[in-house]
């Protein structure tokens, strides 16, 4: 069965054409979705894998639940294809694959019917409890400059700040689960989420950073769970290598981390810029078909 690549792409149009070029395989469809901040889309092409851009955008904010529905975008466009594929993989526009795809093809069908989605190990912490379970205001605001932003700021640090002391906690019963946001699952999988569309954003409208519980919340109580590739590490889980420097800084890899993403069994890495193209070049090398 063939393979779905969902992409979310806001920048690096020169790395996305690279992205694109290595998933161009007959066994392949690859959908597209473009922050709909972006008011020229480069030109794409491919030779053999189906390539949809989707014409229905969100403009996607930093930590707002805008991210989510630029994945629903994508969910729905797959389903509304007709299309069964036997994975989506749910990629950035900065990520690159580490292996050819005659090995990612050939490690999904070992592994046909998992669930590849990376699970958080530590315990929540006072910042993702305030994150979740208290109304943010102007969610969408909180990256920018000028006083209008400071002003956004200040109101919502004040408004949450007035749930916590008079106790307005919401989603009370809510299992969160923090995962990663980039994720290879199934067509069931796919549908579930889509029949809980309504519920996601009934629970992660007004909170903060809801990309990375989105899924692994949902699935919480469900038979997914038992499907999970391996439960115990939020990389291998997920089969991919993300350049986190301590626990929340993401940085771009460069020449000097190519010995270990030569070396991992991870699939898919992030995240990439343009501007080491000899780097780049041997990145690419490792995916040669």
């Amino acid at each position: 069965m063939k393979h779905a690549y969902l992409i979310l792409a806001h920048n690096e149009p020169t790395l996305l054409a690279l992205l694109v070029d290595r998933l161009d395989d007959v066994r392949n469809d690859i959908y597209i979705h473009f922050d709909r901040k972006l008011t020229e889309l480069p030109q794409l092409k491919t030779q053999h894998a189906g390539l949809f851009i989707l014409r229905d955008r969100v403009d996607v904010r930093w930590a707002d639940v805008s991210m989510i529905e630029a994945e629903y975008k994508l969910f729905h466009a797959v389903i509304s294809s007709g299309q069964v594929y036997a994975y989506h993989h749910l990629l950035s526009g900065v990520d690159l694959p580490l292996k050819s795809q005659g090995y990612i093809h050939h490690f999904f069908a070992q592994h046909e019917g998992k669930e590849f989605i990376g699970l958080h190990q530590q315990p929540m912490t006072y910042r993702a409890d305030r994150s979740l379970h208290y109304y943010h205001p102007f969610a969408r605001s909180f990256r920018g400059r000028g006083m209008s932003f400071f002003c956004k700021r200040c109101l919502r640090y004040t408004v949450v700040k007035a749930q916590v002391l008079l106790r307005l906690r919401r989603n009370a019963s809510i299992p969160f689960r923090k995962g990663g946001q980039w994720v290879s699952i199934t067509h069931e999988l796919i549908r579930y989420l889509l029949e809980q569309e309504q519920r996601a954003y009934q629970i992660f409208r007004g909170t903060f950073g809801s990309d990375e519980y989105f899924i692994p919340t949902l699935i919480v109580g469900t038979p997914f769970m038992d499907r999970l590739f391996d439960a115990t590490d939020e990389a291998r889980g997920a089969m991919r290598y993300i350049g986190w420097r301590g626990n929340d800084k993401l940085i771009d890899f460069s020449a000097k981390d190519f010995p270990v993403l030569q070396e991992t069994e991870y699939l898919f890495a992030r995240k990439f810029n343009s501007r080491d193209k000899a780097f780049l070049d041997d990145i690419l090398a490792l995916s040669a078909p």
